[in-house]
């Protein structure tokens, strides 16, 4: 691999080396790799085959996710999310000890390994929200909730500089990874001026479907503000916005 240097910057292939884009820059490389029939069909390719089965398992489910959450996670994400998450997905695919090497599948895995998962590694709720809270998901009822005592902000959140506002959000998704499709709810604080001496206590609820059979996930996270001539507006865009993964409930 190597990065395109000049002022014109290719794309495509020319005698043998391909150019393209990525969020490292323009980049090329030599063409090259095993013909794709011989790869599906020859034996000595099995365990490339069982490998990118569950890997493009692991590809859809966190698309689903992705899509559950997106309402929150359009607001707060880094540019290698998408990779981050599937690398951790094929992990918990990998953990399904009842199906075969090849059919194993995310909800016969070990979800839980996700808790904790962050979405924006320029923003991690681990590291910006100080504040103690309690979070939980009901089953029968189907609602998630999330409790936050009174706190300073300016105390208990890292706001990144230029901050005069913030809000916390919460979201619980419900998954079916099988039939790729989900059910997202979510609730909010308003918008909370940060220099605030002490917030009132939080209280967020969201109700997804009751006694539900699916896997589901709890995020939470932070947004930032900043006020200028009485209007408010996302801080650096929601660079620094934070959304992680509090809640794995499984059936």
């Amino acid at each position: 691999m190597a990065k395109q240097t000049g002022i014109i910057k290719l794309k495509g292939t020319i005698g043998g080396i391909s150019f393209y884009k990525t969020s490292d820059g323009h980049l090329a490389r030599e063409k090259g790799g095993v013909d794709a029939n011989r790869i599906a069909n020859d034996p000595a390719f099995q365990r490339t085959r069982e490998n990118g089965s569950e890997f493009g398992r692991a590809g859809k489910g966190g698309k689903v996710l992705r899509n559950a959450i997106r309402v929150l996670l359009q607001n707060a994400k880094d540019k290698r999310v998408v990779s981050r998450l599937t690398k951790d997905l094929v992990a918990i695919v990998k953990t399904d000890t009842t199906n075969e090497r090849g059919l194993r599948t995310l909800q016969d895995g070990n979800l839980n390994l996700l808790e904790g998962f962050e979405f924006n590694l320029n923003g991690k709720l681990g590291a910006t929200l100080f504040a103690a809270f309690t979070k939980a998901f009901d089953r029968v009822t189907g609602d998630a909730t999330l409790n936050i005592a009174a706190f300073s902000p300016t105390i208990r959140v890292a706001a990144p500089t230029g901050t005069t506002h913030f809000k916390v959000v919460m979201g619980a998704a419900e998954l079916d990874f099988v039939n790729e499709t989900s059910t997202f709810e979510n609730d909010e604080t308003a918008i909370l001026p940060y220099s605030a001496a002490d917030t009132a206590p939080i209280a967020l609820t969201a109700s997804i479907t009751a006694n539900s059979t699916l896997q589901v996930v709890q995020v939470v996270g932070i947004e930032f503000y900043q006020e200028v001539n009485g209007q408010m507006y996302e801080l650096k865009n929601g660079a620094y916005n934070a959304l992680a993964v509090v809640t794995i409930d499984t059936p």
